[in-house]
């Protein structure tokens, strides 16, 4: 049976301003992590951010937070080589992973990162989705498969974001919604809505972050 993927839709008022004041509160950076032994205690529920490299993913941290250099961005695909940890207040974690595909980095420690990025996805109690980022003018692409593969596998619910809206023209997008949804049928993990979002211009962000704060 086809499952459909609607784009989510935005929150009520109330629901968007609640988690506003969430998002305006404390966010801060606790530590990234390069090995499994470096993780910090499982006391809250996280969030992670997947894509592939320059999908987009530090320019979106750094949208819901407000603030810009929270994430840092790189022009360099592949620059991200750990898990990096932010607290969102006392709620939650946000946890940015390493980009996947194409990195300009040694072969040794891609498949490190790969490994680490593996070990996570399956052993995180406290993970309760995983937020794929699919950057709008490209759609999805067979190395994406792999990151949903694996969340399939890990038994992690996964969201698809397309990020950078913004540069496709008001029509274009909608060619890119049936390819994703297409691509999906394959993942039993996928969450039946779609997020579109630009960092640029702030389109989308009130409903990510109000599907952040209502997980508990």
């Amino acid at each position: 049976m086809k499952v459909a993927f609607p784009v989510a839709p935005e929150p009520d008022a109330e629901v968007a301003e609640a988690a506003r004041l969430l998002f305006a509160g404390p966010v801060d950076f606790l530590k990234g992590v390069v090995a499994m032994d470096g993780l910090p205690p499982a006391d809250r529920p996280e969030v992670c951010f997947a894509g592939r490299s320059n999908a987009g993913k530090s320019s979106l941290i750094n949208a819901l937070t407000g603030r810009k250099g929270l994430a840092r961005a790189s022009n360099t695909p592949g620059r991200t080589q750990e898990i990096n940890y932010f607290t969102l207040g006392e709620h939650s974690y946000l946890v940015d992973l390493p980009g996947y595909g194409f990195a300009k980095a040694p072969v040794a420690v891609v498949a490190k990162w790969q490994a680490l990025l593996k070990n996570y996805l399956a052993g995180r109690p406290t993970l309760r989705r995983a937020f794929c980022l699919i950057d709008s003018r490209h759609g999805v692409k067979p190395v994406d498969h792999e990151i949903m593969t694996l969340l399939d596998k890990s038994a992690v619910p996964f969201q698809v974001v397309l990020t950078k809206a913004d540069k496709l023209g008001p029509n274009a997008i909608k060619p890119v919604l049936e390819q994703v949804e297409t691509e999906l049928q394959k993942h039993p993990a996928a969450f039946p809505q779609i997020v579109v979002t630009s960092s640029e211009k702030g389109q989308g962000i009130a409903t990510l972050r109000a599907i952040i704060s209502g997980l508990d």
